[in-house]
Order: C-alpha cells, then sequence, then structure tokens
C-alpha cells in the first residue's frame, strides 16, 4: 500500500532543497511498474501479467462463490442469530416499529432481499430450529445475499494487496485465508450481520489505498472520488453493524497520521496549502460518510411508521409517532381521585402492597419499622391498585383538577387505606436506600413523609400526567429520594416479590415508572367515558434529529448492558488461537450440527505472521539506534507504511475488546483475522524476497521518476502458496461437516473434529476406559 503518512509538497524539483529531494527520491513512489526480464522468473513474470492476475481473480472468486452457495438451502431452518436478522427484515416488510443495538443498513438490505424473494414477512423467526420449508419462507434468496457479499470479499482482498504492491502469488495468499476459512464461510451463508460488515469494511481498506496511491495528484477529479469512495464505503461499514464504528477510527488514525506529515513545513509550502487538504478529508471523510449513516435511519424510520415490539424502548414522545401505539390510541390525562396501577419501565412490576409487614429484625441483625410492605409484584391484583390524593385545594370541575408535571401528591393504597410512605429507614436488601412503606391515611402526625413530588420525564411547566404514555419519577418532597426497584427479590416473608426503595439519586434514570392503566375516578365512572366520543389519533410528528438522537443512545446503552454470560462466550485472548467456537445449530436425529470455528491453519498462520511482524519491526529499530540498516529503505517503507496499516486496521479492530464487559463472540474476530491475513501476505513477501514492487503509486509531472526495482519471490512463492493452500483446504474439507450442518456424524467422528479439547461439540461419544482383567 502507498504510505499513509507520506505526502510530499507539490512544487518543481528544483525549487526543493537538496536533502529534500534526496529523501523524496528514497521513497518516490510511480504507477507502471517496469520489470527487468532478465533477472525476473519466467513463472514469476507470468503471473505479474495483467492476464494472469485477472484468471487468478476469476478462479479465487469462483471458488468462494462455490464454497458459500454449496448447500446454503441447508438447513431449512432457523440458525443462531437468524432469529433476530430474520426478524428484524420481517418488520421492514411488515413496517412494524422495532429495536437492536446495531445500526439498519445490513438489516435494510435484508429486508430488500427478502421482498425481492417474495417474503411476506409473516414468519416470526420465533426459535432456532423452526422450519422454512413448512412455512414456505424464501431464505435462500436472503441467504444469498451475505453469500455473495462474503465471495466479493475474497477478491477484494486479493486487489488490496496488489493495490499496495505486492506480488500477484503474494495477494493469492492472502486471500486464500478468507477463502478457505470455515469460520468466513458459515458466517457468509446464514442471515447474519458480519459478511456485510467484513465487505464494506475491505472495501473501505481498498478505497483508501487507490487514495493514497494518489498523494502526488491531490486535488484531482480521481483523488477525490478515491477520498469520497472511502468514506462511503466507510458509512456502509459503520452502518452494518456497531463495531462498524471501529473502521471510522481506523481511517481516523490513518488520517492523523497522513495530515501529522503533510503538517511538515518541509511539504507544505503554506498552511493555507495544509488547510486544503484537511477541508478534503473533513468533507469526504466525516461529512458524507454522517450524512450516509443518517440516511440509513431516515430510511428506517420512514419503512417503520406503525407500532411494533420495539415501541417499549422508545420514549412516550417516540412511542406516539407511530401509527397504532398503544400510548398514541389509549393515554388518557389523569386527575386527582383516580385510582390507578403504576409500573416499573424497566422491570415491568406493578407498585403493590399487602397488609403483611417488614419483620422486626433482618437476617444481618438490622431493625425494620415494622411498617406494611410496599413491594414490586409482577402480575395484575388489587393490591396494586393506588388513588391519586391532591395536597392543594381544587376547582370542583374542569381542568383545574388535571394533575400535572411537578405537582406534589399523595398515593392511597386503595385495599388498606394507608398511604405511601419512605422515611430514613434502611430497605431491606440495600442499607444505603431508604424503607417504603406506608402510614393509615387518618393518622395526619407524619403527613410530610407522604408527600411525593410528580417530576414527569422531559416535560414542560404544568404538562398533563398521562395514563401509557407520561413517565415519570416519584420523588419524595422530604428526603429528595426516587422510588426505585431492582431485579433482587425479597425473601419468603415477602412472597419473593421485588423490593421498592429509595434511591438517593432524585434523577436516576431508571427510577422511572408509568400508568398502566385507570381504573376508576372519583365517582367510579369508566375514565373512558369521561371525554366523550373522540376523533381518530393521527400519529404525532417529532424532528428526525431528535428520534435518531434518541436511537443511538439506546442503541449505545443497551449495547454496554449485554453483560448476561453465555455458554459459547469467550475472551478476547483467546479469538487467535481458536480456543473456543459457537454452536449455532443442532439436529438430532442425524446428529448434524453447525459450529462456528475458523481454519486452525490459516489462523495460526495469521498468529505467527504477527507476531514475526512485531519481531521485524522491534529488530528495525533497535539496528537503526545503532546506526545499522540491514534493510534497504523501499523495503522498509512498505513495511512500516502498508503492513503498518494493515497493522492499524488489526489492532484497532481488536484492542477495543479488551477494554469491554459485555458478551463477546470469536465472531467479533472476523474483522481482524482479515487484517491479520493482509499482514500475513506482507511477512511472506519479506521473507521470500529482499526487494518489493516499488515504485508503486501514480507518478506526478512534476516529480523526477526513480529507479525500480521488483519482488524476486521466483518459484518458491508458488509452491509455498500451492502447498499452503493444499493445507489449507484439507483443513476447511475435515472442519466442513461441522460449517455446513451436513453430513452427520458419529460420536466419534465428532471426537475426531475436536482438534483443540476446549471446542464444546455436540454428539460426542464418550471416552470409556477399558478395564483390564
Amino acid at each position: 500500500m502507498a504510505s499513509t503518512g507520506k505526502l510530499r509538497q507539490r512544487v518543481p524539483v528544483s525549487a526543493r532543497p537538496n536533502f529534500e529531494y534526496d529523501r523524496i527520491q528514497e521513497e518516490e513512489h510511480t504507477d507502471d511498474v517496469f520489470q527487468n526480464p532478465n533477472k525476473r522468473h519466467p513463472i514469476e513474470k507470468i503471473l505479474e501479467t495483467d492476464n494472469a492476475s485477472v484468471v487468478v481473480v476469476a478462479v479465487l472468486t469462483a471458488l468462494a462463490f462455490a464454497l458459500r452457495f454449496y448447500k446454503i438451502n441447508h438447513p431449512d431452518q432457523v440458525v443462531f442469530d437468524e432469529v433476530h436478522f430474520g426478524k428484524f427484515a420481517s418488520y421492514y416488510i411488515l413496517g412494524e416499529y422495532y429495536f437492536d443495538v446495531h445500526p439498519p443498513f445490513a438489516k435494510l438490505l435484508f429486508g430488500l432481499a427478502g421482498w425481492f424473494s417474495g417474503f411476506d414477512g409473516h414468519f416470526q423467526f420465533e426459535n432456532i430450529g423452526d422450519s422454512y420449508t413448512q412455512n414456505h419462507v424464501p431464505y435462500v434468496g436472503m441467504r444469498a445475499l451475505p453469500a455473495i457479499l462474503g465471495s466479493l470479499t475474497v477478491p477484494v482482498v486479493y486487489a488490496i494487496m496488489k493495490q499496495s504492491g505486492y506480488s500477484t502469488v503474494i495477494a493469492a495468499f492472502s486471500a486464500a485465508i478468507i477463502l478457505f476459512d470455515n469460520a468466513h464461510i458459515a458466517q457468509s451463508r446464514l442471515i447474519l450481520l458480519d459478511a456485510t460488515l467484513i465487505f464494506f469494511m475491505s472495501l473501505t481498506i481498498y478505497a483508501y489505498v487507490r487514495f493514497q496511491k494518489l498523494r502526488y495528484r491531490e486535488f484531482t477529479t480521481e483523488w477525490f472520488s478515491w477520498l469520497f469512495a472511502t468514506g462511503f464505503f466507510m458509512a456502509c461499514t459503520w452502518g452494518s453493524k456497531v463495531n462498524g464504528v471501529l473502521t471510522v477510527a481506523t481511517i481516523g488514525v490513518a488520517v492523523l497520521i497522513d495530515l501529522w506529515g503533510i503538517l511538515d513545513y518541509k511539504r507544505s509550502p503554506s498552511m493555507d496549502y495544509f488547510w486544503k487538504h484537511f477541508a478534503a478529508r473533513a468533507i469526504g471523510l466525516i461529512v458524507i460518510p454522517f450524512t450516509i449513516y443518517l440516511s440509513f435511519f431516515w430510511v428506517h424510520f420512514a419503512l417503520l411508521p406503525t407500532s411494533g415490539t420495539g415501541d417499549s424502548f422508545m420514549s412516550p414522545a417516540f412511542q406516539e409517532t407511530l401509527a397504532g401505539n398503544e400510548m398514541l390510541l389509549s393515554a388518557q390525562e389523569i386527575r386527582y381521585y383516580d385510582t390507578v396501577t403504576m409500573r416499573h419501565k424497566d422491570s415491568k412490576v406493578y407498585l403493590h402492597s399487602h397488609v403483611e409487614r417488614y419483620p422486626l429484625k433482618y437476617d444481618d441483625g438490622r431493625i425494620s419499622s415494622q411498617g406494611q410492605q410496599v413491594t414490586g409484584y409482577a402480575h395484575a391484583d388489587e393490591n396494586n391498585n393506588w388513588q391519586i390524593i391532591p395536597t392543594k385545594a381544587l376547582p370542583e370541575t374542569g381542568r383545574g383538577r388535571i394533575v400535572r408535571h411537578n405537582d406534589m401528591i399523595q398515593l392511597l393504597h386503595v385495599n388498606t387505606n394507608t398511604v405511601l410512605l419512605t422515611h430514613d429507614v434502611a430497605s431491606p436488601l440495600m442499607p444505603t436506600n431508604q424503607e417504603f412503606t406506608t402510614w393509615p391515611r387518618d393518622d395526619t402526625s407524619r403527613f410530610n413523609e407522604t408527600l411525593f413530588q410528580l417530576s414527569l420525564i422531559d416535560a414542560h411547566d404544568g404538562e398533563a400526567w398521562k395514563s401509557k404514555s407520561g413517565y415519570f419519577r416519584l420523588v419524595h418532597g422530604q428526603t429528595r429520594v426516587s422510588m426505585w426497584t431492582h431485579s433482587k427479590q425479597l425473601p419468603e416473608w415477602a412472597f419473593r416479590q421485588q423490593e421498592i426503595n429509595g434511591n438517593k439519586n432524585p434523577s436516576e434514570k431508571t427510577a422511572t415508572w408509568f400508568v398502566e392503566d385507570i381504573i376508576a375516578d372519583e365517582t367510579g365512572q369508566d375514565p373512558k367515558e369521561r371525554t366523550g366520543h373522540q376523533p381518530p389519533k393521527v400519529p404525532k410528528k417529532m424532528n428526525f434529529f431528535r428520534k435518531f438522537g434518541e436511537l443511538q443512545l439506546l442503541m449505545l446503552q443497551h449495547n454496554a448492558g449485554l453483560t448476561a454470560s453465555h455458554p459459547y462466550a469467550s475472551g478476547p485472548l483467546n479469538w487467535p488461537f481458536l480456543i473456543a467456537g459457537i454452536s449455532f445449530w443442532t439436529e438430532n436425529d442425524p446428529q448434524k450440527q453447525i459450529y462456528l470455528i475458523g481454519n486452525l491453519v490459516g489462523w495460526w498462520t495469521c498468529v505467527v505472521a504477527l507476531s514475526i511482524y512485531v519481531g521485524i519491526l522491534g529488530a528495525d529499530l533497535l539496528s537503526r539506534r545503532r546506526n545499522s540498516n540491514p534493510i534497504p529503505a523501499p523495503v522498509r517503507n512498505r513495511l512500516w507504511n502498508s503492513a503498518g496499516f494493515f497493522f492499524v486496521v488489526w489492532a484497532v479492530h481488536y484492542a477495543p475488546f479488551f477494554l469491554m464487559n459485555r458478551q463477546l463472540f470469536i465472531h467479533h474476530y472476523l474483522a481482524s483475522h482479515l487484517a491479520s491475513a493482509l499482514i500475513a501476505g506482507a511477512v511472506l513477501q519479506f521473507i521470500l524476497s529482499e526487494t518489493i514492487n516499488h515504485p508503486i503509486s501514480v507518478e506526478a509531472p512534476t516529480i523526477r521518476r526513480h529507479k525500480r526495482q521488483y519482488a524476486d519471490i521466483g518459484l518458491k512463492g508458488p509452491i509455498i502458496f500451492v502447498l499452503f493452500s493444499i493445507a489449507m483446504f484439507s483443513m476447511f474439507v475435515f472442519l466442513a461437516p461441522l460449517t455446513y450442518g451436513t453430513p452427520g456424524l458419529t460420536g466419534d467422528q465428532v471426537n475426531s473434529k475436536r482438534l483443540l479439547s476446549s471446542w464444546t461439540l455436540h454428539f460426542a461419544a464418550k471416552k470409556t476406559a477399558e478395564v483390564v482383567q
């Protein structure tokens, strides 16, 4: 690849200082590499021709399509996360709003593929193993989309290496690592997001390489074209999956290095020159990608106008923009003396009380108030009914009787005729939080402790409190704690119900409640009848950027909240070594299974290549520190700039996972694995040849041509490639039953496929020791 940080000042040669001109010539790149026919090996001369390259690409692409489309109709059942992404495609076809932690671009493509295939959207992908055939789902057409993108990734990898100056054999070597990889193939054959993510990530790398090769022809049409193409593909990567933002970070790092080099006074005749470069990159790699990313969400919202499964994740204002939403249809203004039921937004438990009291002494020795228990109960019950009592004078009729934002109220528990109270007594399960209890309504000695401020979420002064849509926090007037609950259950003395306590943060986001229903007003009349006939409610409008911002925040919060344990979760340290995979699907009778695991030959080759690469750079640094230069300048530049860029791609897509506390799986490493395949090719060329194809960048009229050289890998390069491909293909075939889910395997065959003891394969035969008589 052309250097990410070697952009030169384009001024006439005569105007440059001699030392600068000499340094430029050491690193100069021009486009048409001229080979010396007297020294180049005949096989290599043939392979480096354009016709040979076309043949190699055609063979690689044909094999990629064959391996990824082979028996793509098997299994004809829902597999792994197809339960999610297939379902989301159906929601697009039906127009029903849903929520997911990932951006919508890849899912929009699945919806489009389903629509083209004739899918009506009514199959809901409920469970792994549900039959597509019995439900007449055109699943092959939907699976074909990732299979096509996964197949096209292989020639893109080849093109990246060729454009970066590597030999045809080396480019084919890197492409073969992806071509025969079982993990990439398994992911590309199913309705999953990773094939789309990796395809557009590879296109982003390719476009950026092409852009950097034009650094001596800056501000030309072609230069801008590849700059904007980089931004476009980067936006598609970002829009495919949440960790696509790591590709954005990768390009960001490369651009910062590039701009830092341009800032050098030897390379920028003026600051205006630098700011022109800065502005071009800001437009091409920030403004355009962000605009495209926004457009994905605009289409997403436009295609999902009706109420669906994702409603409850969104704010009331958002929900009221969806046709048929319960909040839009059923929300009613709440009046004083209405009897209501209230539910916690996150856990959905009702605010509940009953005649039983807290025990005098808890298990840890703390003392309670022995007050009436206030708990969270998951089911409908008469003990969930609370009446809203005013603390101010009210008019006899009219809108003055409506409860509003910031009103101070009491809540009367109807069945026990007691009012809600909290005080400076520790709650049963959390000594730092306050106990919630009730107090007899007729006893006014603790009146102030029964007063609560109604704080509506995102409300303006005087806004009416509504059922369904009026999310609120109940803040104690005296101690300023907010009514809160959590998932831990109380002991048997509270019937294993959920604890309600006072959180000392009055603006705690998880202390959000809503009124589920208005049971009756003070006259006992059905509240639905007091408003008379109402015209049909039309969905409200909401600014696109408000909707976008709300959804982005929720995506980040819920993605970070995926912390529950999973039997096939694994840590980042394990991924490059294939310590564990993921069980995608099983079928008991024929003992078939799909187990996501990579090709050990390819993955371990990449690990070795990464280690060698880091060692080479370390040795180069040490030798140069001692004024020794064992590596020629062009080769060193290729190692640091081209392979260095690949290393940045690998590291940025890998290192952040060490900082995450969420569920992690081996498929999160696939993007880094592709980058490691590029590094493996670069390392192999370094080992086989003391020279490189140099120069490779497009020349400019003001730059004098540098003496050309070429990589000399001889016959040993093709031999190593053939042997390596045979080893890769053999391992691929050996693991193929786990990749394709067919044929079924006996217990002993399953044991033979378990190359590492940490692989958790199904249907393995139990090993029994022979007893010697």
